[in-house]
């Protein structure tokens, strides 16, 4: 913050936007719990279609990002689009948080099966020497894979930096 002032902003702004989308999120879903309220007037959650925009912000908070998305996207339940998003979503988080100067490469991969997400980073790596900190953001996404039958890998990057490499299964989804 004492040495680049404009980039920390952008950044604090960044994370104050994900946590005010968080904070919103479960509004909603307290709100679906109150069967006075009407569900259709909520808001579209978002899904792996509005992966560009989070992207765009991740950039304007000054992280460099690339995306690849690999195979052909299958059509899958509105949950599990909203996990497979926040997935990514908190990750960046992190990079943005935790990376220092840094790239992040985001690749999305469609198996028959699974759905692959891999956020990695070029930055300081981990913040101790397990690859553990005291947030709650991996264990959040570790609880919304697990929802989904899912695993989190998230650790030091093989070329340094952090990787977060998510495994959605589809089957289930395919079956319905």
């Amino acid at each position: 913050m004492g040495t680049e002032p404009e980039r920390a902003e952008v950044s604090l702004l960044s994370v104050e936007g994900a946590g005010r989308e968080a904070l919103a999120e479960m509004r909603r879903l307290l709100g679906m719990l109150d069967s006075r309220k009407d569900p259709g007037a909520l808001v579209p959650q978002p899904g792996l279609a509005d992966i560009e925009d989070l992207l765009a912000r991740t950039r304007g908070a000054g992280v460099a990002t690339d995306l690849s998305v690999e195979g052909q996207p299958a059509v899958v339940s509105p949950a599990l689009d909203l996990c497979a998003y926040r997935i990514v979503q908190e990750a960046l988080t992190n990079v943005i948080k935790h990376a220092g100067p840094a790239r992040a490469a985001v690749r999305v991969r469609w198996g028959w099966d699974v759905l692959e997400l891999d956020v990695l980073d070029d930055g300081r790596g981990p913040v101790d020497a397990n690859g553990t900190s005291c947030g709650h953001g991996i264990a959040g996404m570790r609880e919304r894979s697990a929802l989904h039958g899912g695993s989190i890998q998230a650790g030091a990057g093989t070329g340094g930096g952090f990787a977060v490499r998510a495994r959605l299964p589809l089957a289930t989804e395919h079956a319905r």
